[in-house]
């Protein structure tokens, strides 16, 4: 699918313009074109970041209404009148004379303003009924709950930074800036389209896996440094989870590269598309591991052990609060949302749509098809991603440590390697490179010349289910009584005695 919106082109020309306009006022012309670049990665990385960030607010929504609906429950209901009117019987309780310096002033006048304008009718009780309909007021019944986030925000920035009295101070603070600055870079490698992007090197895929690895190291510095007993053993928790994990993903994603023929996120998904089928129905066990790798590289249910609130009340989190506690609840969004972009590229086709060729040649209707931007493709498949975040978050208990790292050493890890065998005899004997289509209809070079374009999809998911459940079943219950931890329990709960 072209992308016609071609955003880095509008940013490209126009920064050249303003950087020729400007210098040519001074005496150095020549440095135009210097800072036109200058200016044009300013300005995508903003857009990127930006789009990113507030399109993020979508899944934080998804999350709680998914699990709300899950658990026969409304979900947050928070709507932003909520801000300056309040709820549950209780008033906004003026927290904008908390912020400092009296820089709250004018969102308290702004706040006096709203209230008068769009609050409850009583002037005596300006509040929000908790009950029925209590988010639901004028222009503001559009999502209830989605600007919960926001007033998260606010109380993570008004809340008071405290430090341990025997925490190693420097690395104490540095680490959630170390997670958060880490996740940051990672979003200026992702695309939204093939013209729009902030940054894309010949070798952005490997770029954005050494990156992604860079996080682990804060949280195991958090863990460390706060001088606790709960946050030493989150972070050695974390640091062997992910140890565990990031080698199979590592393999997943080097396997998605051999098949598309590239190290270029962008060329990565456009080779998909030209080579006629996405990556998930050419190595589904390997899309499979990278998204279970995902799920435990940034610590969601069932993988979440390093912070435990039942046996660690927050692991490597406790002692932080504050906006420091903030700004790792929002990197782990960011590095959740980050992971749903790249399960897009590197298997879904990023921003090609569905059945493009197929739908695209139908008349009238496959026009207006093709016409929709690729970045409403690659959103709306990466939300759809993070769906399956969330119900793993609702359906899955929490396992133990040993489980975790059983499962990633023992099976996704040699997997992960039959994976990248079969992807390499795929790509050296099914693909035909004569086949290739370089067009919106895209091309058929996975027949190998044999004529199976269709067939091996489903021929390769056989294979792979087979193998996974021969390997999951190659244990006798005799055999696991030997081993000090097994994933299946001979025992039922509360029949073992201490000692025995």
């Amino acid at each position: 699918m072209g992308d016609w919106l071609r955003i880095n082109d509008w940013v490209h020309e126009g920064s050249l313009f303003l950087a020729n306009e400007m210098m040519g006022l001074t005496p150095w012309p020549e440095q135009a074109e210097y800072l036109g670049f200058f200016m044009e990665k300013m300005i995508l990385c903003t857009l990127i970041f930006g789009g990113i960030m507030n399109t993020m607010f979508v899944i934080l929504w998804m999350e709680r209404k998914i699990l709300g609906r899950l658990m026969d429950r409304r979900g947050a209901i928070t709507a932003m009148r909520s801000l300056w009117v309040g709820e549950s019987g209780v008033t906004a309780g003026a927290w904008w004379n908390k912020v400092p310096y009296g820089l709250g002033r004018p969102i308290g006048a702004l706040n006096g303003f709203l209230n008068r304008v769009a609050g409850n009718r009583d002037p005596n009780h300006p509040t929000v009924d908790r009950v029925n309909n209590r988010s639901w007021h004028g222009v503001w019944f559009l999502f209830p709950g989605f600007f919960q986030n926001l007033a998260d925000g606010m109380k993570f920035m008004t809340k008071e930074h405290m430090v341990p009295r025997k925490a190693d101070k420097w690395i104490y603070e540095i680490a959630p800036f170390l997670i958060i600055s880490s996740t940051v870079v990672i979003l200026g490698f992702i695309p939204f389209s093939e013209n729009f992007y902030a940054i894309n090197p010949k070798m952005s895929v490997l770029f954005m896996m050494a990156i992604f690895g860079i996080a682990p190291l804060g949280v195991f510095f958090a863990g460390w440094s706060s001088n606790n007993k709960y946050t030493l053993l989150g972070g050695i928790r974390s640091a062997a989870q992910l140890t565990a994990y990031e080698i199979p993903m590592l393999i997943a994603v080097l396997s998605a590269c051999i098949l598309s023929g590239t190290f270029n996120l962008v060329e990565l998904v456009d080779n998909q598309h030209y080579a006629g089928s996405w990556n998930l129905f050419l190595m589904p066990l390997g899309a499979a591991i990278f998204l279970v790798a995902m799920v435990a590289e940034v610590e969601r249910i069932p993988f979440d052990m390093p912070e435990a609130e039942a046996e660690l009340v927050e692991g490597w989190w406790t002692e932080y609060g504050g906006m420091r506690w903030g700004l790792m609840f929002s990197a782990e969004y960011m590095r959740t949302y980050a992971a749903c972009f790249l399960f897009t590229h590197f298997f879904l086709g990023g921003w090609h749509a569905p059945f493009q060729g197929v739908i695209g040649s139908i008349p009238i209707f496959g026009t207006g098809y093709l016409l929709i931007p690729g970045i409403t493709w690659t959103l709306l498949k990466a939300w759809a991603v993070f769906v399956i975040f969330a119900w793993l978050r609702a359906a899955l208990p929490r396992i133990r440590t040993d489980q975790i790292l059983e499962f990633g050493w023992r099976y996704l890890l040699p997997l992960s390697i039959v994976q990248l065998i079969i992807t390499a005899v795929m790509r050296l004997y099914l693909f035909d490179a004569e086949n290739l289509r370089f067009n919106d209809r895209g091309g058929f070079a996975w027949d190998g010349g044999i004529g199976l374009f269709l067939f091996i999809p489903i021929i390769v998911t056989f294979i792979f289910s087979v193998l996974f459940v021969l390997y999951s079943l190659d244990e006798e219950p005799g055999d696991m009584v030997e081993r000090p931890f097994h994933a299946q329990t001979l025992e039922p709960a509360g029949t073992h005695k201490a000692g025995e």
